[in-house]
């Protein structure tokens, strides 16, 4: 009987399956580098907004605290973004005749609120409340990043999973006392421990997880309600 296929068949047929193989991993390897790329989670990306508010101006240059302006953030589940009346208590004294803050002046007159552009995007089925984490002593930092720093606000985070669970299976390393949740530049160090040396993190972690009461929630029913 003639031979049906040549020689090289063979061959040919594991190289195919070779590169099937190589080529589904390497398209998984590239789609799990693109999910997490800054293009993808859209961090370190600031967004144009309507008025160029820099929070290293307020925050850092004029030392107003994070709750002046996010007022519900230890109450609520929503860091509330301020009321226009909030920025006229001081700008309706300074930069009056400011041309940049014509906006907040007309939003001021109108009762129109100004159309801010969110950066901070979770998806609808994940269910997140500032609150408690506020009050387990999370920093504001350890999710947004150094805000104190920043000329325009950006995404810190991927707000993937994989990042909250980072900080859900081992709380104790992002960890402060609740009197230091809005102190950006806070360090453990800063602390002392019992005996008069300085914390490390993991050593005020620690004590803090175990002061606080508080468990490594890593249940889907934690987050997706």
């Amino acid at each position: 009987m003639a031979q049906v296929f040549p020689r090289y068949a063979n061959v040919l047929t594991w190289v195919i399956i070779a590169g099937v193989v190589l080529g589904a991993s390497t398209l998984g390897v590239a789609a799990m580098v693109f999910v997490r790329s800054p293009y993808s989670s859209q961090t370190q990306i600031a967004f144009t907004q309507p008025i160029q508010f820099s929070h290293a101006h307020h925050v850092n240059g004029l030392g107003i605290d994070c709750r002046y302006c996010h007022n519900s953030v230890e109450e609520s589940g929503y860091a509330n973004i301020p009321p226009t009346k909030t920025c006229m208590n001081c700008h309706s004294q300074i930069w009056v005749g400011s041309k940049m803050l014509e906006p907040v002046r007309e939003s001021y007159r109108t009762g129109k609120s100004i159309e801010w552009n969110k950066i901070h995007r979770l998806s609808d089925f994940v269910y997140f409340d500032h609150s408690i984490h506020v009050t387990k002593g999370i920093g504001c930092a350890s999710c947004h990043g150094r805000v104190d720093q920043m000329q325009a606000v950006y995404q810190h985070g991927t707000l993937l999973m994989e990042w909250c669970l980072d900080c859900h299976r081992a709380p104790e390393r992002y960890l402060r006392p609740r009197e230091q949740v809005f102190n950006m530049g806070f360090q453990p160090r800063d602390l002392k421990q019992a005996d008069g040396t300085p914390h490390t993190q993991a050593t005020l972690g620690a004590e803090l997880r175990k002061k606080y009461d508080i468990r490594s929630l890593i249940e889907c029913s934690t987050c997706h309600r």
